[in-house]
């Protein structure tokens, strides 16, 4: 049995791959390929087909059967109807006003699907960029880390030679040694990091959980936001596919009120039949008058005298819903503002620290340059310099961290305004 599992483990890792996709082509791939789309696409086809269940009383219902029955004194009728050669039946509603507003809902209930599968592709695509992101920081703050462990490398060197020179302590050698491990163990957690994004993104495209996918490199997306808090907040406020959805909701929620409402009105129903008989079932010894074809062509009507308790509850629940809607609309009208606002104060946040990471970086980079210069002159040592280097990539890093903290509050005012997937494909 282990062995059965190690040669399965194997036979998985021997078909990964690694993909290398730009983001617009992981957009494209993520709204036609991942499971979450096909999903998206069937809801929509479930509450499309509810229409035509809800208009199936409205069309055309035609039996056909035959009955045979041993007959021994007086013709009895069977299920109503007296035993036939060939009996059909054609039933249609021509009047029935609470299901003409069933299928009225249906279709707005239709409509409000369409709005919240844009909902929801907004969704991924917020998801799929955002991992997007985490793939490419994850890479590069690796690529950071390995140089440092690379100038620790340097600095280890150099502080062993200084050592066996007798110029400095062996516990020197010893601190160098662990801050060479504490980068290495660094390197190896933004590796993993790395590692399951590049999956997690795969996953989230449609591709086996064993692939990964790599960010191509290239020129880096440039995501642009309104300019102005207010401007944004009116787009996310006339676009937002979840307002559209409950706005949707409530007119479904007003049809399903008329709907009960309409429960006491007459209802017409369309009732047509033929019957082929024959003259074994005895009819010509105990009726004047046999025929052999017979149909009937009328209306059913039916008026409700009495409905009963259940409709005045069904009423008043109706009426529930349409209140808790209401109050779902006016409550996320309310959020997508205070939200607009707080994802605005993030972008802000993220553009000063941004700023602040570089001011830092090129500081680090201009002591950098001073201390190689100072070496050119004998008056700065290799291991100062590999020490510098290795401050500037903690920079890097910081710059790097803050960057893609700017991209993802960026993002996140794009998702509300509904105007991700435009900018970014």
């Amino acid at each position: 049995m282990r062995i059965f599992w190690l040669l399965t483990a194997l036979a998985s890792a021997a078909h990964a791959e690694t993909w290398s996709l730009n983001l617009k082509q992981a957009l494209d791939r993520a709204m036609s390929q991942s499971q979450e789309a096909v999903i998206l696409r069937l809801d929509e086809l479930k509450a499309a087909t509810a229409v035509r269940i809800a208009r199936d009383p409205f069309t055309p219902h035609v039996g056909l059967g035959s009955g045979l029955a041993y007959s021994s004194g007086f013709p009895l009728s069977i299920e109503g109807s007296a035993p036939a050669i060939i009996q059909a039946k054609v039933t249609q509603s021509m009047f029935n006003r609470p299901q003409s507003l069933a299928v009225a809902q249906a279709r707005e209930n239709a409509r409000g699907a369409t709005f919240a599968a844009g909902e929801r592709s907004d969704e991924i695509a917020f998801r799929v960029a955002s991992l997007f992101l985490d793939a490419q920081r994850a890479a590069q703050l690796a690529g950071a880390a390995r140089r440092q462990v690379e100038s620790l490398a340097k600095v280890s060197a150099s502080v062993s030679a200084r050592v066996d020179a007798g110029r400095e302590l062996p516990v020197a050698l010893s601190e160098a040694a662990v801050n060479r491990l504490r980068a290495q163990q660094r390197v190896q957690g933004l590796e993993a990091e790395r590692d399951y994004a590049e999956r997690s993104l795969a996953v989230a495209l449609g591709y086996p959980a064993t692939d990964s996918v790599r960010p191509a490199e290239g020129e880096p997306q440039v995501i642009t936001i309104p300019t102005d808090e207010q401007t944004a907040t009116a787009t996310a406020l006339a676009e937002s596919k979840e307002l559209r959805r409950l706005e949707s909701n409530y007119q479904a929620s007003a049809l399903g009120l008329k709907e009960n409402k309409a429960q006491r009105l007459p209802k017409v129903d369309l009732v047509a039949q033929y019957a082929l008989l024959a003259r074994y079932s005895n009819y010509d010894e105990y009726f004047s008058k046999f025929q052999r074809h017979n149909w009937q062509l009328g209306a059913s009507i039916q008026l409700p005298v009495l409905a009963g308790a259940a409709l005045d509850a069904s009423i008043s629940q109706a009426e529930a819903a349409q209140h808790r809607v209401r109050a779902e609309l006016q409550q996320a009208r309310s959020r997508i503002t205070l939200a607009m606002h707080q994802s605005y104060q993030d972008v802000e946040k993220a553009k000063l620290a941004t700023q602040l990471a570089k001011a830092e970086l090129d500081l680090a980079h201009e002591q950098l340059s001073i201390l190689l210069a100072q070496m050119n002159e004998g008056r700065a040592t290799l291991k100062q310099i590999e020490e510098a280097r290795f401050v500037e990539e903690e920079r890097w890093i910081a710059f790097y961290d803050a960057q893609f903290s700017t991209e993802r509050a960026r993002l996140n005012v794009l998702r509300q305004t509904g105007e991700l997937m435009a900018r970014l494909r």
